[in-house]
């Protein structure tokens, strides 16, 4: 049985699907009741209820398994202690196999969220556990977050200037990726960088977008004293905003740039465009 942690996000339902369309058990772990109810609607086996955090949970949730799939919640604080709890119980329950969702560059100590996964790859490679560690950067389906201010208003505004040059990755190729990597041991004892192969700059998204959407989409970016207080005002903490700035000056100044000859290995094919994401996305 695989475990997934962290399994009520998009990734985590992303690779659950993908995982039980494969006729894998998989048991999830989660925080709510009510996250645990839905990810059974998806076909998880098992589901289980805790704080990544608490080594009772996590030494129950690791009990019987075989491969664990790790994500930790998004821009948390404690990564790297979630991270020693679930690789210590794995090690003492005889987990075959070890996955990490990592981030694309955690070596950039820049963006503080990167660095800490870096320190959780560490860890794992230390652990003596049969590792594999996937590095995606960011998701294509992103751009989701900000569907109605682009049919409504014909802007796409993110908060970094428009012609910084990122590469994205469609999160169904990592599900897709992640899933060919939990059930193949010719995996273990990797690290792979997931990244789609042309970069994008927000201007080029926004001409994709205007194709699709047969309207005119205008790229923009939003000042980051306007991002902050719409995000505080949205309930997001302290941590998560001052990291995630620290996040958008490194793109304004360096971009973030990958190649997709790991993410084309691993899925035996060229990982799909921005176009062909785009083509799974309603255009009403």
């Amino acid at each position: 049985m695989i475990l997934i942690t962290g399994a009520a996000g998009k990734t985590g339902r992303a690779i659950l699907k993908e995982l039980v369309n494969r006729k894998e058990e998989v048991r999830v772990f989660v925080r709510k009741q009510e996250q645990a109810q839905a990810l059974t609607q998806l076909g998880a086996k098992e589901t289980m209820i805790g704080d990544l955090l608490d080594t009772a949970s996590i030494q129950d949730a690791v009990d019987g398994i075989s491969a664990i799939y790790h994500i930790c919640p998004n821009v948390h604080p404690q990564e790297v202690e979630i991270g020693q709890t679930i690789i210590d119980a794995a090690k003492t329950a005889g987990v075959e196999h070890f996955t990490y969702h990592s981030v694309l560059y955690p070596q950039i100590e820049a963006m503080p969220h990167h660095w800490l996964k870096m320190r959780v790859e560490e860890l794992l490679i230390q652990s003596a556990l049969p590792f594999t560690i996937l590095q995606p950067t960011a998701y294509m389906q992103n751009v989701q977050a900000y569907w109605q201010q682009i049919t409504q208003e014909g802007i796409y505004a993110v908060p970094y200037p428009s012609d910084v040059q990122m590469s994205l990755v469609d999160l169904n190729d990592v599900a897709e990726a992640a899933a060919n990597v939990l059930t193949s041991k010719s995996h273990y004892y990797s690290i792979y960088l997931l990244a789609a192969s042309d970069p994008l700059t927000s201007a080029d998204i926004a001409s994709a977008l205007s194709q699709h959407l047969n309207q005119d989409v205008k790229a923009g970016q939003i000042n980051l004293n306007d991002w902050r207080s719409m995000v505080e005002t949205n309930g997001l903490g302290s941590y998560q905003v001052e990291t995630l700035l620290k996040m958008f000056r490194y793109y304004e100044n360096n971009g973030f740039v990958a190649n997709s000859n790991h993410l084309g290995f691993l899925l035996g094919r060229e990982p799909n465009t921005f176009q062909e994401f785009l083509q799974t996305v309603p255009n009403k």
